[in-house]
């Protein structure tokens, strides 16, 4: 459901990372995705954190980032992560969080 709302907002890049087997792992699983601007930033989290309250009745833990190249919405299990596509390249997180 989550791939399917940063799909629909035309988000790139989808990476999910499971952590199911890491012991104290952050969360289960992060999911990773880019987008071109601030505002499609918004759009794909907006769209994520509404399919998910209608679908799951899933509330939002924690967010973080409203307004900036990288927004987080946590959901305790789950952690999403939109970035724009330059601040991606710069914080390197797929890559940071496989080599665990």
């Amino acid at each position: 459901m989550i791939v399917q709302a940063i799909e629909e907002k035309k988000g790139i890049n989808i990476n999910i990372i499971d952590f199911i087997n890491i012991m104290n792992g952050p969360a289960d699983f992060f999911v990773i995705c880019s987008a071109q601007s601030k505002t499609q930033i918004n759009a794909i989290a907006n769209n994520i954190k509404s399919l998910l309250l209608q679908n799951n009745n899933t509330s939002l833990w924690q967010e973080e980032g409203i307004e900036t190249n990288w927004r987080l919405l946590d959901y305790g299990d789950i952690v999403i992560h939109i970035l724009k596509e330059e601040t991606r390249d710069y914080y390197n997180l797929d890559d940071l969080w496989l080599e665990i």
